[in-house]
């Protein structure tokens, strides 16, 4: 049976480098530097003390005083970025059929800021003063529930949670529901708000932060040599994605069509990388298959890329593998070198920017990039963005517990 072929007909991003799709992607091509000293918090008892964080984001633009008050700054940022997509693909679905239009946006953590609060709240005036609303501002699914009921999206409906694979997943899953024909247009993507004490605490803990407190302007700097771990991010990266016929019938904008997605698991050890890239490698290879692409068909890489010495030279070795001598050819970069890392959120921002690279033909940079790591011998476009055709990419993206992500996108030709 010929699958169902889907498209991409709306974006929506708030991000540190960006309150919007078109402001974060001007970012990225400028290379513009999302990281700063932490505001969000004191951080006088902690390691790193600086983060990427969304910067004059106001959510009262998207919802009023008592739905902000009821809803988690995770959620917040899903509900702006959602509405963004949803406006950029003037999708109604009141004129629609509600049935078959769903939702699935992912989160790593969830609700983090509602927990430390209420938290506290319960240390110092006990149990019977924690909110009624904490566990629906907490749960990780609200997000996906919140954009359901403010825009009728009465299709499927839930979160994907895998870690910094998990924005990926929620839009791989949207769209092999739609290729089965479960729904004919998704709104799917990752949203995320971590940098809190706790957050902040625990990945320092786990060493995995930068802590280059002196020079945090050029901490994020993926395959870089004098890498020292990954900079926090926060944000969302949501999209609207249709089946090509529905679509069409719209006269909806079309940025790209999603030709494939891989996904497969180390199993191998909770936080680092299988050797050599393995698991990554598997997922590259299942994305391209299922997209019918040959390697030699890949323009452009939008790596994982976080900027630690595990992730960047096992990706960097596992690109090799599927890739071969077409890995040197092709252009490769990490955009978390700009917006830190999103962690579940990570995935939705970079599949829109594969998108908008294959719609423009511009692949943006690896900022920080300095002095090559022998380990790390590939074309990371450095420091400046670079114009070529881009006709088919992919987006990487690996979680914690060994999870991999690969999504494929390509040039629409009807």
């Amino acid at each position: 049976m010929q699958k169902r072929r889907v498209v991409v007909t709306g974006i929506g991003a708030v991000t540190p480098i960006g309150n919007s799709a078109d402001e974060t992607w001007k970012g990225m091509l400028e290379g513009r530097n999302g990281v700063d000293m932490i505001t969000l918090f004191d951080t006088k008892d902690h390691v790193t003390k600086f983060a990427a964080e969304v910067k004059n984001f106001d959510a009262g633009q998207y919802m009023d005083k008592k739905e902000i008050r009821r809803n988690d700054r995770f959620t917040h940022f899903a509900i702006a970025a959602a509405k963004m997509a949803i406006d950029d693909a003037k999708l109604d679905a009141k004129s629609l059929d509600a049935n078959r239009i769903g939702c699935i946006i992912g989160s790593g953590i969830g609700g983090f800021n509602t927990f430390e609060e209420q938290f506290e709240t319960y240390l110092q005036k006990g149990a019977q003063r924690v909110s009624p609303f904490f566990i629906p501002m907490m749960i990780i699914d609200i997000a996906a529930g919140q954009v359901a009921i403010m825009f009728g999206l009465k299709g499927p409906n839930y979160a994907t949670v895998s870690a910094c694979a998990t924005g990926s997943h929620a839009i791989g899953d949207a769209f092999m529901l739609i290729q089965r024909g479960d729904a004919d247009a998704m709104v799917c993507g990752g949203t995320e708000a971590g940098i809190c004490r706790m957050g902040v605490a625990g990945f320092n803990a786990l060493k995995a932060l930068s802590t280059r407190n002196d020079d945090f302007k050029h901490a994020s700097r993926p395959f870089d040599k004098h890498r020292d771990g990954f900079v926090m991010g926060e944000g969302s990266g949501i999209v609207v994605i249709e089946e090509l016929e529905h679509a069409l019938k719209r006269g909806a904008k079309i940025y790209a069509e999603i030709a494939g997605v891989g996904y497969t698991d180390d199993a191998y050890h909770i936080t680092a990388p299988a050797e050599g890239g393995e698991g990554a490698a598997r997922a590259m290879t299942i994305a391209l298959k299922d997209a019918g692409l040959k390697p030699e068909d890949i323009d452009y890489i939008n790596a994982h890329g976080t900027s630690t010495e595990y992730n960047d030279k096992n990706e960097t070795a596992a690109i090799k593998t599927v890739f071969g001598e077409h890995a040197y050819k092709l252009l490769v970069s990490s955009t978390k070198s700009m917006t830190g890392h999103l962690l579940g959120a990570a995935g939705g921002v970079e599949f829109i920017a594969i998108t908008m690279a294959v719609h423009h033909s511009v692949a943006p940079p690896t900022i920080n990039y300095e002095e090559p790591d022998p380990e790390c011998d590939l074309n990371y476009i450095p420091n400046k963005a670079i114009e070529r055709k881009i006709n088919a990419a992919i987006s990487n993206t690996f979680g914690f517990g060994g999870h991999n992500t690969c999504l494929a996108v390509k040039r629409y030709v009807p």
